[in-house]
């Protein structure tokens, strides 16, 4: 008997390294974000594409908010061509930062997504900023809620 899994023949060695290699391309996660703002590697763009009151609940540190509507040559004109931007939007439910992302690259602009939004974030146990200070999300029984809540905006 034959699983689901097995059912569709996996890809060779070379064409799976082709694959992932080509995906880490175009991705990044939430713990490189996080590691890169630890230890002041910060070498891109955060942005942020949701809505101002959902960034004001809470966002990861560092991002600027820019909502796709807002993504053109005033506000990023004075960015170089060469600026990398990584965008996220609320999570994996949510495909703003897939369609930030073509809206840049459209325009010429180097760009990666952070997988995961802020409901990646949160489940590797990050904290969010908002405008009030840090906001710790982690360990709280209605976490998910908290996240749904965080995403809706």
């Amino acid at each position: 008997m034959t699983s689901h899994v097995t059912k569709t023949e996996a890809a060779g060695p070379d064409e799976a390294f082709t694959h992932f290699s080509n995906r880490l391309r175009f991705e990044t996660d939430c713990w490189d974000v996080f590691d890169s703002g630890q230890n002041g590697t910060r070498d891109y763009v955060l942005i942020d594409v949701r809505g101002e009151a959902a960034y004001a609940r809470g966002h990861v540190p560092g991002a600027i908010n820019l909502p796709r509507r807002d993504m053109g040559e005033a506000n990023l004109g004075g960015f170089s061509l060469d600026t990398l931007f990584v965008v996220y939007c609320a999570g994996p439910h949510c495909n703003g930062a897939n369609k930030a992302a073509v809206l840049l690259a459209g325009q010429g602009r180097r760009v990666k997504e952070m997988i995961g939004g802020v409901t990646g974030w949160l489940d590797e146990g990050f904290i969010l900023e908002t405008g009030d200070g840090r906001m710790d999300l982690t360990g709280l029984p209605d976490a998910e809620a908290e996240t749904r809540n965080l995403a809706s905006a």
